[in-house]
């Protein structure tokens, strides 16, 4: 007895949800065999609209702390200046959740910050999710798993194939250990300063360790994951958002 076709889209595997979560990271914009440019760098961060959405509210902290030193006025200015990121991209219909993301993200540290009363704490979300991420990194570098391998072995459909090529096994390590830098630098340079509640140099090395270094460590990378893969092949690109 045939059992009838309800007509509607297949379940993805749970491969396919990760293939298409990597997609959507800044990995997913390498194309292996090419060279990396500025402009798919500032791609990989939204354009030029994802560029000003990720600074312009860290900036608004830093100005205002400093001017005024009013923390109510220094958190809540971003989360107002966040909700017109929201409110722009309905109206223009573009991709609503990378603004709404940033949204919650400000909120929730801002309301930590007020909760508690102290400036710092803005910073201590990014600090434990910066340290996560290295212990991630490198337990996964130490099991030989190294996680951009994880991430490039998705977005090609080669899924483990990888580990059995020891010079893309190599080249996903040192990768991997690429990553750690910027991860160990913030945490590095931001728990001292958080234990001594320097809450406006908190906000400058925020600045100056995020994107900066962000694109860094994708742009090494890059050249690392082309010189193992032939000019031809390509990642496939997640599907636009309608």
């Amino acid at each position: 007895m045939t059992v009838p076709d309800g007509g509607g889209d297949a379940t993805p595997t749970f491969s396919e949800s990760l293939s298409a979560a990597a997609r959507q990271s800044g990995l997913g914009q390498l194309a292996p065999g090419e060279a990396p440019t500025a402009g798919a760098l500032l791609g990989a961060l939204g354009g030029v609209r994802g560029l000003i959405e990720s600074v312009l509210p860290g900036f608004a902290f830093l100005l205002l702390f400093t001017i005024t030193g009013s923390l109510p006025v220094s958190v809540l200015v971003p989360v107002g200046v966040a909700i017109v990121f929201v409110v722009v991209r309905a109206v223009t219909r573009s991709p609503v959740a990378p603004a709404v993301a940033g949204l919650i993200g400000i909120a929730l540290t801002a309301t930590l910050s007020l909760v508690t009363n102290r400036a710092e704490n803005n910073f201590l979300p990014g600090i434990v999710i910066n340290s996560a991420t290295l212990v991630v990194l490198v337990v996964s570098i130490l099991v030989r798993w190294p996680l951009v391998g994880i991430v490039i072995g998705l977005l090609m459909g080669e899924q483990t194939d990888w580990r059995a090529d020891r010079v893309k096994r190599r080249a996903y390590t040192l990768a991997t250990w690429i990553w750690v830098i910027p991860s160990a630098i913030r945490v590095g340079v931001q728990v001292p300063l958080y234990l001594a509640e320097r809450a406006d140099l908190l906000a400058a090395t925020k600045l100056l360790t995020g994107i900066p270094l962000y694109l860094a460590a994708l742009w090494v990378t890059w050249l690392l994951v082309r010189a193992v893969h032939n000019p031809t092949e390509s990642l496939p690109k997640a599907p636009r958002a309608s």
